[in-house]
């Protein structure tokens, strides 16, 4: 009788593939903290008014509505009176917290700090500088932050994007650029050197510095996370300014990256011939959603799939990382 075979060779040839979640990635500060209050508010009662989605997630918005969270507009808002809402981290006009007071509305209010000191500083800047002050700000067309920041200047600010936009700027007035938090430094940098040489004297040109450095250093960092693996998984809602940013950022150094806003999403013909797989995100995803793609990465490729491991975090990572 011939001895017996083992399955043992078939393991030793299998390749086993690696997954890491950047732990750089996830929710911002204040983010972190509108989710917070909201959860707070919906222990403590069955419906809880938001107005304007909480952060640029569908996924996480829905886990919150399930919790008694009622998305509004500000029409809507208008019309309510002896409720609580809560105004998430991008920050509102004046006009919205004089509704309130009208109305009776109860605030709880998550503007990210940095938002709110952006906010102030436009808003003395507009009424202590005489001479008709020209507020611009560099900042996305409609955003929330943005229509927050424009209502602080009684919607007299200019709003431009990019460069290309530059032409709103009458540059024989004095001028005031501001940005808001999350956009580029090198696009706000680029608007800097353009007045600063452009500008018509005895016109004068100022810039205040309002990016959040704790969103902009996380494009390096992502930078370098994406260049360590095959392929990047890059996940982030679909409305989301910072994750557009940031998926670029990640795609410029690695071709082989994918924007999902969920797990389903995944195509298992990307994994052909891929030893590492990372998983990162913006400011505005959910960890938990992060898991959930490494977990749907598991499910695709069960034979290949080892015991998750969680390792310490690096201090040139800062990641979470899985051998699969």
């Amino acid at each position: 009788m011939g001895s017996k075979r083992t399955p043992l060779a078939h393991k030793q040839t299998t390749t086993m593939l690696h997954i890491e979640i950047d732990a750089g990635s996830g929710f911002c500060f204040g983010v972190t903290t509108a989710i917070k209050k909201a959860e707070e508010e919906l222990g403590q009662r069955d419906i809880l008014y938001c107005l304007g989605d909480i952060v640029h997630n569908s996924r996480e918005c829905e886990r919150l509505r399930e919790r008694g969270l009622v998305i509004i507009d500000h029409e809507t808002f208008a019309t309510l009176r002896d409720v609580r809402v809560l105004l998430r981290a991008h920050g509102e006009p004046p006009s919205t917290y004089e509704i309130a007071r009208r109305n009776n509305i109860t605030l709880v209010d998550a503007t990210c700090p940095v938002v709110l000191n952006l906010q102030k500083r436009i808003r003395r800047v507009y009424h202590e500088m005489g001479n008709d002050p020209q507020i611009v700000i560099y900042g996305k067309h409609g955003h929330a932050e943005v229509l927050g920041l424009v209502g602080q200047t009684n919607s007299e600010a200019i709003v431009i994007s990019d460069i290309s936009e530059v032409d709103k700027v009458d540059l024989t007035r004095n001028t005031y650029l501001f940005s808001q938090t999350t956009k580029p430094l090198e696009g706000f940098q680029t608007l800097i050197d353009y007045l600063t040489t452009h500008i018509q004297p005895p016109a004068e040109f100022r810039c205040y510095d309002t990016i959040c450095r704790r969103v902009s250093n996380r494009l390096p960092g992502v930078q370098e996370f994406a260049q360590r693996h095959d392929l990047i998984l890059f996940v982030c809602g679909l409305k989301s300014s910072n994750g557009r940013v940031l998926f670029e950022a990640c795609r410029k150094v690695n071709a082989n990256t994918h924007l999902i806003d969920d797990p389903e999403l995944i195509d298992p013909a990307w994994f052909s011939g891929i030893k590492s797989v990372g998983i990162c995100g913006a400011t505005s995803t959910p960890k938990w959603l992060m898991e959930r793609c490494a977990e749907r990465v598991r499910e695709l490729d069960p034979d290949h799939a080892g015991a998750a491991e969680n390792s310490s975090s690096s201090s040139a990572s800062s990641s979470t990382s899985s051998s699969l």
